[in-house]
């Protein structure tokens, strides 16, 4: 398959009060259309600072983007944003939400039927066309999600990214969410890129999982073909060998070749004081 999204030589560094933080040295990883990649790794390997480059909200101070055989210089429709947090304007209804998203990309470019039914078709993609005129205080977590990506969606983005989409939801409705993703990117062939800590999550979505080592200076440590066939079952999948294989290795990478130490709590002491008890005279 041919590169669509080349992320070349890919270094940052941001200013600091104690000097220059280099947060990613060196990232390097080619995309084809249509591929479902997952970035994974502990917390501060700059998986968010990656997929903030790509969307054009960071420049890099070394290497570049190339999308489609053309440079990345800021945001632009052809890549999608979504966030753990759905971002949704409260006054506004799920309708509307999308709605503003589709005018700034189709403004002159669709009638007003047009866009009514584009709106309302990607509204059905996730499954949220029944509580289009509900405003998000009136819907869950799970549905605001859901419109969220709908809104992304509306945008007919080449790159879809999406930045830890269903961390913030219960077991239940990331399942839901997770399987609505599937259907949707069979459907649409659109290029995903995801950021999750969820191994389950990386393992049953992608094509590849790419591992990020730890930071500073984080870079891509190894990258993960998942070779399961499409559509993918979860529960067909429980114990599947290779699935189990895959999940396995991930794991090793994350908890034995890039540990992550956590630094001791400061408020409790490396050695515990040994309590000393009175004795028989003292007390």
């Amino acid at each position: 398959m041919s590169t669509y999204l080349d992320i070349s030589h890919v270094s940052i560094e941001f200013p600091t009060p104690r000097g220059s933080f280099k947060a990613l040295d060196q990232v390097d990883l080619k995309i084809a259309k249509g591929e479902f990649v997952s970035l994974i790794g502990h917390s501060g390997c700059g998986k968010s600072t990656v997929l903030n480059i790509v969307a054009g909200l960071y420049d890099a101070t070394e290497g570049g983007v190339m999308l489609g055989g053309k440079e990345v210089k800021g945001p632009g429709p052809e890549r999608a944003v979504v966030f753990q947090n759905h971002s949704l304007l409260p006054w506004l209804t799920s309708y509307e939400n999308v709605e503003l998203a589709v005018k700034q990309v189709f403004k002159g470019k669709m009638n007003r039927k047009e866009m009514h039914d584009w709106i309302c078709h990607n509204l059905d993609l996730v499954h949220m066309g029944h509580a289009k005129d509900k405003r998000p205080s009136e819907i869950s977590g799970g549905m605001k999600q859901r419109v969220g990506i709908a809104r992304a969606l509306a945008m007919e983005p080449s790159v879809l990214l999406m930045d830890e989409p269903f961390g913030a939801l219960d077991a239940l409705t990331r399942a839901h969410l997770q399987d609505s993703l599937m259907e949707i990117q069979a459907d649409l062939n659109n290029t995903v890129i995801m950021i999750t800590h969820d191994v389950d999550e990386a393992v049953l979505l992608s094509d590849r999982i790419v591992m990020m080592t730890n930071g500073p200076a984080a870079t891509v440590g190894e990258i993960l073909h998942v070779d399961l066939e499409r559509p993918r079952d979860r529960l067909a999948l429980a114990n599947d060998p290779r699935y189990v294989d895959y999940r396995a290795q991930v794991l090793t990478f994350l908890y034995e070749k890039q540990k992550k130490v956590e630094p001791l709590d400061k408020h409790r002491e490396a050695k515990k004081t040994p309590i000393v008890r009175p004795s028989a005279k003292q007390a």
